[in-house]
């Protein structure tokens, strides 16, 4: 399970950190498609794989002086993307207490990721139609951070497409900024997740290695991403995430089939 959840997390990963989704919205529903994990454990190891590769990109971007993030709604969007990470993990929990059978939370989860990628493919095919915003007022920053926040640590995927569409609608972000800023996003929203995990001491039981490879393969495809992504214009990182849109679709539908066949 070491070698192909590396694999999984590496491509997942380079993927994530050219199109700005963090690559847990690949891991979760792939990991889900293999039966050896249940669904908390593999939210908890896809959301550190997830804080591993925006930890490199964030503090990669701030060191080398390229980062497109603007502090004035920056700043707000990080905050309530802390706050949105706690209360996804909360979320979860209440969920995980109210069923027994740990299937019927992956399908929701399932149901939830599916529908979010629905409607942002459509957003996005038809986003040249729809007029956007130019949002600076804090408090609104913050919580559409904590909106996004309590996505990305209630699904595990760390934040996924549905970052880069409100980016789009209330920031008017070209591509590649929302790119950085859904990083940015995505990791204060994991890191909070994470810690809420050790201080309520809620991390499940898993195999150490298999962490490690996530990790190490979260973090070499964050590099290769993001080396990726400087190289290449905005309409082929619009395409490439249209098709991730697509393939993210169908992998659910089947998650939702299998877990509802589970029960």
């Amino acid at each position: 399970m070491g070698y192909l959840s590396f694999m999984i997390c590496f491509l997942a990963s380079v993927i994530g950190a050219i199109c700005g989704i963090g690559g847990g919205v690949i891991i979760k529903p792939v990991l889900d498609a293999f039966e050896g994990m249940d669904t908390g454990t593999i939210n908890f190891l896809s959301g550190c794989t997830v804080l591993s590769m925006t930890t490199y990109s964030v503090a990669k971007s701030k060191i080398s002086g390229e980062s497109h993030v603007k502090i004035r709604t920056g700043l707000p969007l990080a905050i309530g993307a802390a706050a949105g990470g706690i209360a996804g993990k909360w979320l979860f929990s209440l969920l995980e207490g109210m069923y027994e059978k740990p299937n019927v939370i992956g399908e929701i989860q399932a149901v939830c990721l599916c529908l979010i990628t629905i409607g942002t493919l459509c957003y996005t095919v038809f986003k040249e139609k729809i007029k956007t915003h130019h949002v600076e007022n804090s408090i609104v920053c913050a919580v559409i951070g904590a909106f996004l926040g309590i996505i990305s640590s209630f699904l595990g995927i760390g934040g996924g497409p549905i970052n880069l569409v409100v980016l789009f609608f209330f920031f008017s972000m070209s591509i590649k900024a929302a790119v950085e800023n859904s990083l940015y996003i995505i990791f204060f929203s994991q890191l909070a997740n994470l810690g809420c995990n050790i201080i309520t001491k809620s991390v499940p039981n898993f195999t150490y290695h298999v962490l490690v490879w996530m990790v190490v393969g979260g973090i070499l495809g964050g590099i290769v991403g993001r080396k990726i992504n400087k190289k290449i214009d905005e309409e082929t990182v619009n395409k490439l995430y249209l098709g991730l849109m697509v393939v993210i679709i169908v992998i659910n539908i089947c998650n939702i089939y299998k877990f509802h066949g589970m029960e």
